[in-house]
């Protein structure tokens, strides 16, 4: 019996128990956090006026996302990331084509393009389906006559 005022030293099978609940809940936060950004990602893929596209700034790699035209801009938002603003804004004004190309198997996804435009803040590639290259070369041209002018 212990004396009074004396701590009584952990059992082993107490100490493997703690370790063992630190784990699980470290676990399922970490399980949590996924789920959460895998959520986050069907979200931005199915919702309305959105196409898969990714992204790529001199020579990184591609990085993907989904692009959403609004008014006069591409916004791009990542797959994985915490917040659903947009990491790029492309504005159409002054936005030119420069070369567009299939992609080859080992840069990415079959069937996928690639155009490389230069934009105000350097060139910027983009890679994206044929259905969404269609689209997104009829957001360009149906610019307003003006929205060229700066690409002169």
């Amino acid at each position: 019996m212990p004396r009074p005022g004396c701590v009584r030293p952990a059992k082993r099978s107490d100490l493997v128990r703690g370790a063992a609940m630190a784990a699980l809940t470290i676990l399922l936060g970490v399980c949590s956090v996924a789920a959460l950004l895998l959520f986050r990602g069907i979200a931005l893929a199915r919702s309305r006026g959105t196409v898969v596209c990714r992204v790529r700034r001199g020579d990184t790699g591609w990085q993907s996302g989904v692009a959403r035209y609004v008014g006069g801009e591409l916004h791009w938002i990542p797959f994985i990331g915490l917040r659903l603003r947009p990491r790029h804004a492309i504005a159409r004004r002054g936005l030119t084509v420069s070369s567009r190309r299939r992609l080859t198997t080992g840069e990415g996804p079959a069937g996928y393009w690639t155009v490389v435009c230069s934009a105000e803040r350097g060139p910027l590639s983009l890679a994206m389906s044929e259905d969404a290259l269609t689209g997104f070369l009829a957001w360009l041209e149906s610019a307003p006559p003006s929205a060229h002018l700066d690409a002169v």
